[in-house]
Formats: C-alpha cells, sequence, structure tokens
C-alpha cells in the first residue's frame, strides 16, 4: 500500500497545478485594479463627475469623505455581488460536469466581461461587464481550490494549493504596476488598465482545456477507470489502490446524496460548515479588502499625492506577494494554526498602530502627515499585509478544499465562496462610507474583529496538515475536544436507526 509519506511530486501535477492557478491571476487583478481606476480623473470625469467635482473641491469635503459615492462603490462591489450567485451554479457545473467543465465556464465569463470593461461608453457597460467578471470569480473560487486540493499529493496539499493566492496576490501587484503606467496615459489609460485582463483571462482558458480532471470528480461521476489512469498517472506510480479505494468509498457515499446543499446541514457536516463559514466572515473582517480594494484611493485620502499613492500600493503588492510565497513554503511545515495565531497578533498591532497616527495627523479637513510619519503608515500597512498573505489569505479557499466531504465538497466550496464574497461585497460597498464616518476609528473597528477571529482560531480550529483528504472526518474532526461530539453522536444516532428497521 503506498501511504502518504510515499507519493510523488510528478511534472504533471506541477505542471497542472501552475496552470490551473492562473485563474488567481484573473481574480488579483479585478482586485487590484479597481482601486487604481477609481482614483484616475480621466475614468471619474466619463463615469463619475460628481465624485470628480467633489474631488476638486479642496478644503470643502472631508479628507475621508471624498470619495463616497454609492455609485463609484457598485463599480467594484458589483464584481463580488455577481460573484455569489454564481458560485451556487458552479457548484452544480462542478459536481455534474466536473472540474474542467467549471474552469472553462470561469474562462468565458473572463473573457467577455474584460471586452465589455474596455470598450465602455456608459455606466450600464461598465457595470455589465464587471457583473460577467464577478460570474467568472463565482466559478472560479468555487472550482480553482477543490482542483487543487484533489489532485495534489496530501504532503504539498497546501502548498500547491495556495498556488491560487499567490496568483491572486500577484494580479493584484500586477494590477497596481498598470495603474501606476496608465495613469499617465490620457484620456484612455483606464481603459488599458481594464482591458489587459483579458490576458490571465485567456490563460485560464488555455488551461481549462489542457488539464485533465482529478480522479476524484471523475470516479465520483463513474468514469472509474479513466478516473482510476488518471490518479496512477498524477501520482507516479501503479501503487495506488489505497487512495483509489478511499475515493471510491467517498464517491459512493457522494452518489447517495442527491441534495448537497441538504446534506450539508446535517450534524456529521456541521463542525466543517460551521468552522469554514466562520473563516470566511473572519478573513473579510481583518479589513484586508479595505486596504487592497483602495489603497490608492486610501493613501490618496491621507495626503499622498497621485503618484505616491499609486507607488505605495505597489510597495504593498509586492509585500502580499512574497509574503504568500512564504506561506507555500511554510503551510505543509508549520501548520495552519500556527501562522493563523502569529498573523492575528501582527494584524492586531498593526490596525491599532494606524488608528493612533491618523487620529494624532489626520483630521476632517487637514492632513498633516510628514514625510515620516507617511512612510510609517506604508510600513505598517505592510506588515499588516504581510501577516495577511501568509496565514488568512489563503486559508480561506485552503481550508474549506480539505475539510469537506466528498459527498458535499463542491456544495461546500460554493457556500464558502458565497460567504466570502457577501462579506467581500459588504466592505467592497460600505467601506468608503465607513472611513468618512468613523475616521481613524475604522482601523480600531477591524482590530476587535482581528482579536475574536484569533481566540476563535486557538479554540475551534484543529490542525489539517499532513491529512489525506478523504480521510479528515476520523483523524481531524472526531478527535478534536469540541466538534467530536457531532460525529460520535451522529454515527450512533445512524446505527440505532439501523437497528430499528432491521
Amino acid at each position: 500500500m503506498m501511504m502518504a509519506g510515499e507519493e510523488k511530486i510528478t511534472p504533471v501535477v506541477i505542471i497542472s497545478c501552475l496552470m490551473v492557478a492562473t485563474g488567481g491571476l484573473m481574480v488579483g487583478y479585478d482586485i487590484g485594479v479597481s482601486g487604481g481606476v477609481t482614483s484616475m480623473d480621466d475614468f471619474l470625469v466619463k463615469f463619475f463627475p460628481k465624485v470628480y467635482t467633489k474631488k476638486q473641491e479642496q478644503g470643502l469635503e472631508s479628507n475621508y469623505c471624498k470619495y463616497d459615492n454609492h455609485g463609484l462603490q457598485l463599480f467594484t462591489s458589483s464584481l463580488y455581488l455577481a460573484g455569489l450567485t454564481s458560485t451556487f451554479f458552479a457548484s452544480y457545473t462542478t459536481r455534474r460536469l466536473g472540474r474542467k467543465a467549471s474552469m472553462l465556464i470561469a474562462g468565458v465569463f473572463f473573457v467577455v466581461g474584460v471586452i465589455f470593461n474596455g470598450v465602455a461608453q456608459n455606466l450600464a457597460m461598465l457595470i455589465a461587464g464587471r457583473i460577467l467578471l464577478g460570474c467568472g470569480v463565482g466559478f472560479s473560487g468555487q472550482v480553482i481550490p477543490l482542483f487543487l486540493s484533489e489532485i495534489a499529493p496530501t504532503k504539498i496539499r497546501g502548498g500547491l494549493n495556495i498556488l491560487f493566492q499567490l496568483d491572486i496576490t500577484i494580479g493584484i501587484l500586477l494590477a497596481n504596476l498598470v495603474n501606476y503606467a496608465t495613469a499617465k496615459i490620457h484620456p484612455w489609460g483606464w481603459r488599458l488598465s481594464l482591458s489587459l485582463a483579458g490576458i490571465p483571462a485567456i490563460l485560464l482558458v488555455l488551461a481549462s482545456l489542457l488539464v485533465v480532471d482529478t480522479p476524484n470528480s471523475l470516479i465520483e461521476r463513474g468514469r472509474i477507470e479513466e478516473g482510476k489512469a488518471v490518479l496512477a498517472k498524477i501520482r507516479g506510480t501503479e501503487n495506488i489502490e489505497t487512495e483509489f479505494n478511499e475515493i471510491i468509498q467517498a464517491s459512493r457515499v457522494a452518489q447517495q446524496v442527491k441534495h448537497p446543499f441538504c446534506d450539508l446541514i446535517k450534524r456529521h457536516h456541521r463542525p466543517q460548515l460551521i468552522v469554514n463559514v466562520f473563516i470566511q466572515v473572519f478573513q473579510q473582517l481583518t479589513g484586508i479588502n479595505a486596504i487592497m480594494f483602495y489603497a490608492p484611493v486610501l493613501f490618496n485620502t491621507l495626503g499622498f499625492k497621485n503618484d505616491a499613492s499609486l507607488y505605495s500600493a505597489v510597495i504593498t503588492g509586492t509585500v502580499n506577494v512574497l509574503s504568500t510565497i512564504l506561506s507555500i513554503y511554510s503551510v505543509d511545515r508549520i501548520g495552519r494554526r500556527v501562522l493563523l495565531l502569529e498573523a492575528g497578533i501582527q494584524m492586531f498591532i498593526a490596525h491599532i498602530m494606524v488608528a493612533v497616527i491618523l487620529s494624532i495627523k489626520v483630521s476632517d479637513h487637514s492632513s498633516t502627515l510628514s514625510h515620516g510619519n507617511a512612510v510609517l503608515i506604508v510600513v505598517l500597512v505592510c506588515i499588516f499585509v504581510s501577516a495577511f498573505a501568509w496565514s488568512w489569505g489563503p486559508s480561506a479557499s485552503l481550508i474549506p478544499s480539505e475539510t469537506f466531504a466528498l459527498e458535499v465538497r463542491p456544495a461546500g466550496q460554493s457556500l464558502a465562496v458565497c460567504v466570502n464574497l457577501v462579506l467581500t461585497f459588504v466592505i467592497a460597498q460600505a467601506f468608503l462610507s465607513m472611513l468618512c464616518a468613523f475616521k481613524y476609528f475604522i482601523f480600531v473597528f477591524f482590530s476587535v474583529w482581528v482579536l475574536i477571529m484569533t481566540l476563535f482560531v486557538m479554540l475551534f480550529l484543529p490542525e489539517t496538515k499532513n491529512v489525506p483528504i478523504e480521510e479528515m472526518a476520523q483523524r481531524v474532526w472526531k478527535k478534536h475536544w469540541f466538534w467530536k461530539r457531532f460525529l460520535v453522536e451522529d454515527e450512533e444516532e445512524r446505527k440505532m436507526n439501523v437497528g430499528e428497521e432491521l
């Protein structure tokens, strides 16, 4: 029998994961590009003239309220509203048609959405493009982490899964670099920023056509011999009986489940459901998207000039990428829990220090940030971003993709993505208004949530490193001090019901 430690790391797995993870480039680019574009005067003049006028009225508007406009926020947040709806359709296609088909659908949505945004002549076309991109985000966020976790060998599953998050961070950085350059191209620089998203969109389409589907998906859909052949190919050995039998057993259970979303709320799936819902909620309440969406706007609001604000956003993007690379190296060695706990402390301190500096140096109508204080703000933001990038950033997609049982895995991942996008939508839509209302206190608001989520991880999140994906229930959840009662009591109840039937 082949044990988890004997699994080979084959070229086909590495190449497939690298290709599929390009979907993260598209997601990250869409996250990063909106903040830079919304700070460009040419874009504001064409689509949001009221915001442009308000921006020019120096001294008349609070420093914290320059960009407070619901239409402008809708440009960013409409993508996530579409994403949270489409992810439920992605659950169906992922289960019935396979992982490859869902990735192809995501790529097509991305390509069409980019075209709409690039040629937009009015706000309706602009929002329509963002909605199509959002559908792509919903599909890719649902299927890509599943693909990566199912195809990866156990011992490096965390690292390969985080490739998706790494590509998201690279996409954000690329968007910031592009925005930095196109902001100087008048009056169509913003069109170039939005159109260049077509490159990662096409890469995802090509990847979805070239890679093999996962053995788990093939076997679950009744293509057993093909699934066994793919499993032998990706593991680089014919000695696959143990893993093959585990997948067969899981697929038999999966085939008995007709309504995965209904089954998801049953008692024996409840620990994974509760943990993963809270993971998604907490990830957004770290305040990361408030920073990443609006980094250029935020720095501009705090008294930075346009070039300086974009340059600062590029710095934070670079830190994001480097820290995610560190996570790839450490997540399967140190574990998920340790990274999350350490990062919680680091993010809490960064939030509090930013709040203190802003409370002293930035008032409603004047900014007295010196060069030193401005640099300190950027450093603190980088400290925060680095902590997030090696912990909560990748964990929100990694943990759901590896903890749900096969029969509810697509549904569970869809629900996790939906919850994440609901909170992303709320933050994207509300952040500029919150910044206007809360001012510097917004960072205190997020710091409280960081403290709460760190305590949650300490008490309720079990460690999942180096555990085979189809053995999570037996080796993780049944041994946790709190969650084991759900699985043991449910198992006893099912045995009693079987006995009564006999």
